[in-house]
């Protein structure tokens, strides 16, 4: 059980998952890298256009107009559910068409924003999916069969755009990279034609369907088609209105070469490299800078972000989870009135039951209400709205609503994340401010829209109230600095929009500059300090002083006396004597009918074997384990799981890593006689003849005797640090729990010991502390050992636990799991490190059998940095466990 530290120290496993983790953010920080690039390269164009200018235009586009291109930008973004409309008749899934259209929305919204090559939309797929019982091979295949058309209708854009239909020379004269992109796009379609014939698209992309027919291979280049063409004409129609003359063949031409150039650059949602390109384009045909940066904010505002709220607000209502039915009861005339409404038009489905995605839904439109409150800040108010609030309250309290509206900005936007963690505190307090901004925002400016939104979040988070349920989270400082760091860039960057948009648009302005502005240039700095270091302040408060936090303290007396009497009426288990250490927590299920020992390492609640109690009450008690861990974020993974409760952890989502074998040997069966016990009996011969003494000393133990064995077990450890967790450790009261067998020498001098471990079943007793003087003879622990098996067979017992030979038998199959494997590797080659071959070999000698030894934990967890954590864990200082 010591292989946790050696490899610990040996392998620095630490180091090497650091560089994993960077090799992590690394893959995070590309698109950013990206971003930075693309801007990096078109500075000029950026720097040409005039915000003030930009900001001015859209202060003063009708509402009809933008009420029509919104109208138009939906129904441009509703045209992409044909895909959902597709597979599902394809692959005869059975959904109706309004939850096919549901789905498609929001996957596609999403995809469009965040992209990442289609992942995002592939992943909300299968979730949304699942809920219908689809099984996932068919889901798998349909969202892998959709990957391989999406790109086929601008494939075909692509190509009338070779051919002239849509001009695109100018663009390709500029820059003539392009050529390349274009060229390998239009190829996209013919090559997925011929594909599509091939058995690999047939067995992995049509679920052995065979080849696509004309229908089919119709519908799908249709579908794509009419997604692009629809944006390319939204992308038109949002160009007509600010540049007079656009040509619907130029706006496809130019819309063309920009998505292309997006999907190059790889950056979500094609950012940077699709704006850059479409500004260069409109420039080339003679517009003004800031008229296409209008074309290019309102496209982007109308076909990716409001459609991705709306999606986050049908996100909520997806996902259904199974709620206690106490979280159902009736409530206010409201609530009566709105589960009247889910009767009648049975939308949004159950009342109250969000799930997980409906929670990161709602974080991320919290997160929007924070930036909406702090844009809203940093930008001009409409002059005649001014003017209306003016008459209705006094400057100084809109000044103050301003200021109130900045503060409520960064803390929602703080607070975005405890609600997508689903912690109740978090609700609380984020409905309250969601209700407060709206107010603010409306004494600030009259600004109505953004307090319909808050009021609307609101709404939402009222609705999904029973989800929250969560006490607390863990949170530590890499946590607290990254939302630091999150709230300064945000922060800054409403400093930049407030102080330089104000001398940019007051040229727009001359007869009545400063009424558009609460504040001077040089206030924002002010404001933005102040709400900094005030939504700080009031959310470390709410962090000090929150009332629950998880903790361990280990184990009173009182629970160590109940342990005591659960054990006289349920079996122990191999592990269950290390539950007297004391580093432990309990936590008892089905009405103290079951045990589960845990202990924390980060945020896992590790459980030491297997719950303790009568086996058909084991699965549930493992739920209610769950559900108990889950109010506080954490996850619950089972350390040395016995083979025979496998299909438990099974049907409870859990997954399996191998750790090694445990040496039983069957006493009945044990015997020194015969040729391959020659040595034993030869050891054994020679400690007698010599005159060695061993003795069972039952407890309470004599304060001498416990003084001696300190002696002896500080010379084995030589400054070393004790373990615990699943390792008993030298403690004078963990001692007196057991009988201490001792190894005399001639002279009455103990010079060795073992406490033992009873298995609470009468049947079983184990080996626990070993530990031995420095100037022992030869073969002091063999002699140690036979003399225990003699002893314990004598006393009736029927098996003896010699322990674990860490990684024995693991990832010999070849379809094992690739960490098993390299666990296999380490076993055969980590002879100079541990001696992992050579310990199982030194068991062998007893003649045990081998049973395996298993780590449960939950898919969602990464399991190189758990077996880290449990290293961790084990090596910890005991005194350690008992207060973390």
């Amino acid at each position: 059980m010591n292989w946790f530290r050696e490899i610990a120290q040996k392998l620095r496993i630490i180091k090497l998952l650091s560089i994993l983790y960077r090799a992590r953010l690394l893959r995070i920080l590309i698109p950013f890298a990206i971003i930075a690039l693309v801007y990096w390269e078109g500075q000029k164009e950026f720097q040409a256009v005039d915000w003030g200018t930009t900001l001015h235009y859209l202060h003063h586009i009708h509402p009809k107009t933008i009420f029509l291109m919104l109208i138009f930008s939906l129904l441009a973004v509703s045209v992409m559910s044909t895909y959902d409309f597709l597979i599902r008749k394809h692959f005869q899934f059975p959904i109706g068409l309004w939850s096919s259209f549901r789905y498609g929305w929001i996957a596609n919204t999403s995809n469009n924003l965040i992209g990442f090559a289609g992942l995002t939309g592939a992943g909300l797929r299968t979730f949304l999916y699942r809920n219908h019982a689809i099984p996932i091979a068919s889901i798998a295949t349909s969202v892998a069969f959709l990957s391989t058309i999406t790109f086929t209708g601008l494939s075909l854009l692509a190509e009338l755009s070779i051919i002239g239909v849509f001009p695109i020379k100018p663009m390709i004269a500029a820059h003539p990279w392009l050529v390349y992109a274009v060229w390998a796009i239009g190829l996209y379609l013919p090559l997925f034609v011929l594909i599509q014939r091939t058995p690999l698209f047939t067995k992995w992309f049509n679920r052995d369907q065979g080849q696509l027919g004309l229908r089919i291979m119709t519908a799908s280049i249709g579908a794509s088609f009419l997604e692009w063409f629809f944006a390319g004409m939204t992308f038109w129609i949002i160009g007509t209105k600010f540049l007079p003359g656009l040509s619907f063949t130029h706006a496809l031409g130019i819309f063309t070469i920009a998505a292309i150039a997006g999907i190059v650059s790889m950056a979500p949602g094609g950012i940077g490299g699709f704006d850059l390109t479409a500004m260069l384009g409109l420039q080339l045909l003679g517009y003004p800078p800031d008229k296409c940066a209008v074309v290019l904010v309102l496209f982007r505002l109308l076909y990716y972000i409001v459609p991705w709220l709306i999606g986050l607000i049908m996100a909520v209502f997806e996902f259904p989870i199974n709620l206690k039915r106490g979280d159902q009861a009736e409530g206010s005339i409201m609530e009566r009135a709105l589960n009247l409404w889910q009767k009648v038009w049975r939308w949004p489905g159950q009342f109250g039951l969000i799930g997980e995605i409906g929670a990161w839904s709602l974080g991320k439109l919290v997160f929007a209400s924070g930036v909406i409150l702090l844009l809203s800040a940093a930008t001009p108010g409409m002059l005649y709205r001014l003017h209306y609030a003016e008459e209705l309250l006094s400057l100084p309290i809109m000044r103050l609503s301003h200021q109130l509206s900045v503060i409520i900005g960064i803390m929602l936007v703080v607070l975005s994340r405890g609600i997508s963690l689903r912690i109740k505190r978090a609700y609380n307090w984020t409905l309250l401010l969601l209700c407060a901004g709206s107010f603010f925002t409306l004494a600030k400016a009259f600004d109505y829209e953004e307090a319909i939104f808050l009021l609307i979040v609101a709404l939402l988070l009222w609705i999904s109230r029973h989800r929250f349920y969560r006490l607390a989270v863990p949170f530590g400082k890499y946590n607290i600095a990254a939302w630091g760091l999150i709230t300064l860039l945000i922060v800054y960057g409403y400093y930049l929009i407030g102080s330089h948009m104000h001398p940019a648009f007051l040229k727009h302005l001359p007869r009545a500059a400063n009424d558009a502005w609460l504040l001077e240039p040089g206030e924002h700095i002010i404001v933005a300090l102040f709400g900094l270091l005030v939504a700080w302040l009031m959310l470390s408060l709410l962090y000090l002083f929150r009332p629950k936090r998880f903790e361990i303290t280990g184990v009173a007396p009182e629970e160590q006396a109940k342990l005591k009497a659960f054990l006289e009426h349920e079996q122990g288990n191999l592990l269950t004597h290390m539950l007297f250490t004391g580093d432990k927590s309990f936590f008892w299920a089905m009405d103290n009918r079951v045990l589960i020992p845990y202990a924390k390492i980060r945020n896992k609640l590790v459980v030491l074997g297997d719950p303790l109690g009568p086996k058909s009450l084991l699965s549930a008690a493992i739920q209610q384990f769950q559900q108990f861990s889950d109010q506080f974020a954490l996850e619950t993974v089972f350390y040395q799981v016995a083979p025979d409760y496998l299909p438990l952890y099974h049907e409870n989502g859990y997954r399996f890593f191998k750790l090694g074998e445990e040496a039983l040997v069957h006493l009945e069966s044990f015997t020194l006689a015969g040729k391959q016990n020659t040595n034993m009996r030869t050891v054994k011969n020679r400690f007698e003849r010599e005159g060695f003494q061993f003795e069972i000393a039952q407890p309470p133990h004599h304060p001498l005797l416990v003084e001696r064995l300190a002696y002896i077990s500080n010379q084995w450890l030589d400054g070393k640090h004790e373990k615990g967790y699943s390792l008993g450790w030298f403690e004078e009261g963990y001692l007196h729990q057991a009988p201490i067998a001792l190894l005399k020498n001639t002279d009455g001098d103990i010079i060795a010991f073992a406490s033992l471990a009873p298995g609470y079943d009468d049947a079983t007793m184990s080996v626990d502390l070993m530990r031995y003087l420095k100037a022992t003879p030869n073969g002091t622990m063999d002699q140690l050992f036979i003399c225990l098996l003699e002893w314990a067979k004598s006393q009736g017992y029927s098996r003896f636990n010699l322990g674990m030979a860490p990684l024995s038998r693991v990832g010999q199959s070849q379809k094992a799991i690739k960490e098993e494997k390299l666990a296999r590797i380490l076993f055969q080659y980590g002879g100079s490190w541990y001696g992992f071959i050579g310990l199982r070999r030194y068991k062998e000698k007893f003649s045990p059998e081998w049973e395996p030894r298993y780590l449960a934990y939950p898919s969602s967890v990464s399991l190189p940095l758990l077996l880290v954590e449990l290293v961790r864990l084990i090596a910890r200082h005991p005194s350690k466990n008992k207060k973390t």
